[in-house]
């Protein structure tokens, strides 16, 4: 869904993977943070790019969505949160919120 929207686009494996990532392209501007991967959550994984990086954008997704995820990710260090099966239409309205000068 993303792909027309961005010049590069990296896909991590792992918690461990996306935060290598990060360090490695500090130009990223949006990173769709899966909550459950294996090796590390993505809170801890958010928590971990933080401390390097409060710039990039994080928006939390997760298929298992629970009363209080939202508040989870965003304490973790999110900037916003979208549940899966991930809708188009909230998905732009996000990237809008947060592009809406590039868009």
């Amino acid at each position: 869904m993303i792909k027309s929207l961005a010049n590069d686009l990296f896909i991590a494996r792992s918690g461990i993977e996306a935060i290598a990532y990060c360090r490695t392209h500090s130009d990223i501007d949006l990173v769709f943070m899966d909550i459950r991967m294996p090796d590390m959550d993505g809170y801890e994984a958010t928590k971990q790019i933080r401390q390097f990086n409060s710039e990039v954008i994080i928006i939390a997704q997760t298929a298992y969505a629970l009363r209080g995820d939202k508040e989870k990710a965003i304490a973790s260090g999110c900037n916003d949160y979208i549940p899966k099966p991930v809708k188009k239409d909230l998905l732009m309205d996000l990237i809008q919120k947060y592009f809406s000068h590039v868009m």
